[in-house]
């Protein structure tokens, strides 16, 4: 039988808040910092189209393989959340430090991994910001945590290519261990609520695990995540560069790129921090989002400009922008108190097989087909998802059972 531990809890202020969202921004600043330009780095280096996509896949490989088990392991030892959310820092520290001394692709491929495992603390992250805020705010509290993730992301591939241009290709990777300094530093200070209805765990992690795994919706929704997740990492985080520059665009102009994909992503976002979207609509959001991504992944072979490949990333990272807070909201709400780090560990485990398994793919279908087929390749991943909540919205079942 669960027990419910009650205690009175500390208030939380705009300090507090200020902290939290401060070491957000420091968290994917230092793995992010270098984002846009990582794979024109990596080709500047000697590296093939294949070797690229298994380096920029390596991201993805350490959140698969930790982040489930995090999750649990946070679950029953609630005391570390914030050790582990710090030790991420630390692992980006190590990651960009291997980026500046090392070029060979045994040591580039070590430090990506480490920054896997700084990602994969995000899922402490998560819980944690949202212990900030009542269950019914769920929604509120991703969709900020999804806007500063964005804001920092766009930051980010808005002036790497111009810190590349002014001072080389180093700088971005000592500006990401900067902010993994720094970062800690924030980290350290947040302050950490235990909710009054979260249960204290007393069980077997088997059945933990097992019950965590037949939680509804979680796979249906960590599915349609994966494939998201795939489409992101293969486009703005990896190939769209990549593409700008074969047709021509220097460093400096990738900002274009990115102020084009990123301003309506993030404007997306934050929309749903002010506007609380009836789950009603979720389905039928997730679907056009889903369609309208595929469609301008078809348009991108066909643009032969700066301008014209700007234009049909506005779409994609607007699309894209509705449906990661939708689904991250909505692991938040399906899961029970006694659960929440464990499903969010899980979804976030194993969406990441995206991001591990879309670059790997796209690496090899370029360096055989052409980059063009990176992104047809990519749109019928996202006609599939569209497909997959059609057909489970016309079932009695929930779309994400």
């Amino acid at each position: 039988m669960e027990e419910y531990i009650e205690k009175k809890q500390p208030i939380v202020g705009r300090g507090d808040h200020a902290y939290f969202l401060a070491a957000v921004f420091c968290f994917w600043l230092a793995t992010y910092i270098y984002a846009p330009v990582f794979g024109v780095y990596l080709q500047e280096i000697g590296f093939r189209f294949s070797a690229i996509g298994i380096i920029l896949g390596a991201y993805g490989i350490t959140q698969v393989l930790l982040r489930f088990p995090l999750g649990i392991l946070s679950d029953f030892l609630q005391k570390i959340r914030k050790h582990l959310f710090v030790g991420g820092f630390i692992a980006a520290l190590l990651s960009t430090l291997m980026l500046i001394f090392f070029d060979s692709f045994a040591m580039v491929l070590t430090a990506r991994l480490l920054g896997g495992v700084t990602a994969s603390m995000w899922v402490m992250a998560t819980v944690l910001y949202s212990h900030y805020f009542s269950a019914g705010r769920a929604s509120k509290a991703m969709g900020i945590m999804q806007f500063v993730t964005v804001a920092t992301q766009f930051f980010s591939m808005a002036v790497s290519g111009w810190l590349v241009h002014q001072f080389g290709w180093t700088f971005p990777f000592w500006a990401g261990a900067a902010a993994a300094i720094l970062g800690a530093f924030f980290a350290w200070r947040i302050k950490e609520i235990q909710p009054s209805e979260e249960p204290a765990v007393h069980r077997n992690a088997a059945i933990h695990i097992k019950e965590t795994i037949r939680l509804p919706h979680l796979k249906g929704l960590t599915f349609l995540s994966m494939i998201a997740h795939a489409a992101l990492f293969i486009t703005i985080f990896g190939f769209s560069p990549i593409y700008a520059a074969a047709l021509g665009v220097e460093e400096q102009s990738f900002i274009w790129l990115t102020c084009a994909f990123f301003i309506p992503h993030a404007a997306a976002s934050l929309s749903l921090v002010f506007y609380r979207l009836d789950p009603r609509w979720n389905k039928p959001v997730l679907t056009i989002c889903f369609i309208l991504t595929a469609f301008f992944l078809f348009a991108v072979p066909f643009t032969h400009t700066l301008a014209s490949l700007s234009s049909v990333h506005i779409f994609i990272g607007l699309a894209l922008g509705f449906i990661f807070p939708l689904l991250l909201s909505e692991v938040v709400l399906a899961s029970p108190p006694a659960f929440k780090m464990s499903a969010m560990g899980f979804f976030q485990s194993f969406y990441a097989l995206g991001i591990f398994l879309g670059p790997l793919a796209a690496g090899m279908i370029a360096d055989q087909m052409g980059l063009g087929a990176v992104f047809m390749t990519t749109g019928f991943l996202c006609v599939a998802a569209a497909i997959f909540v059609l057909l489970s919205a016309s079932r009695r079942k929930s779309v994400f059972d």
